[in-house]
């Protein structure tokens, strides 16, 4: 995907005296309004070309149901180093409530600072409050260095979703990993046995 087509993200804006501001849970995991700032929303443009761009409407729904899910992460002079927006789903019963990373991004002037493992690590203590079983997501294939960091950061591959990037310019679909991190709930880490077998987007619930 060219840089040119990565224009849009939304994210909470948190007051610019804040370094790094994740969503606020009470006691029973729900988002709450913290009293130092009030929520906004601003579009930015995105901070690497791979990072996958929506319509805002998809944006504003994420917001709307999973506000505790977007997390930024600010300068001193308040520029915007890095932000990772995800939400919560799936079934409690059949053991797949889990957190799902949606969009992870790194401004090039703040990386190899750790930046992305501690956004990770934020959106990981917020499933784990929200009693998920293991969070997840979903990278390219011949994206291997953030694969590479994935993989650092305790996650592995679950399986292998057959043309889930959709191309352009007349290139062909791309595959994608899905990838996993069991969390303390799934105490048999059985979230995180690969399948044997790839699966197309149609058949991921």
């Amino acid at each position: 995907m060219e840089s040119t087509c990565c224009r849009v993200a939304i994210f909470i804006q948190c007051p610019s005296a804040w370094r790094m501001c994740p969503g606020k849970l009470d006691q029973s995991g729900n988002a709450t309004r913290d009293s130092k700032g009030s929520t906004c929303v601003q579009i930015i443009g995105n901070l690497d070309p791979l990072t996958e761009t929506y319509g805002i409407p998809f944006y504003l729904q994420y917001l709307a149901h999973w506000p505790e899910y977007f997390i930024v992460a600010e300068a001193p002079g308040g520029e915007l180093m890095g932000y990772i927006m995800g939400k919560a789903e799936g079934s409690v019963a059949r053991e797949e409530w889990h957190g799902h990373v949606t969009a992870l991004s790194v401004a090039p002037e703040f990386r190899r600072l750790g930046l992305a493992a501690k956004l990770m690590e934020l959106l990981e203590e917020i499933s784990e409050r929200k009693g998920g079983f293991f969070v997840d997501l979903f990278v390219r294939v011949s994206n291997q260095v953030a694969v590479n960091m994935y993989k650092q950061l305790g996650y592995s591959v679950y399986r292998t979703v057959i043309e889930y990037y959709s191309a352009s310019n007349g290139e062909p679909d791309e595959d994608a990993y899905d990838m996993r991190k069991a969390l303390s709930r799934d105490t048999e880490k059985k979230s995180i046995v690969p399948l044997q077998h790839p699966v197309r987007p149609e058949d991921i619930e």
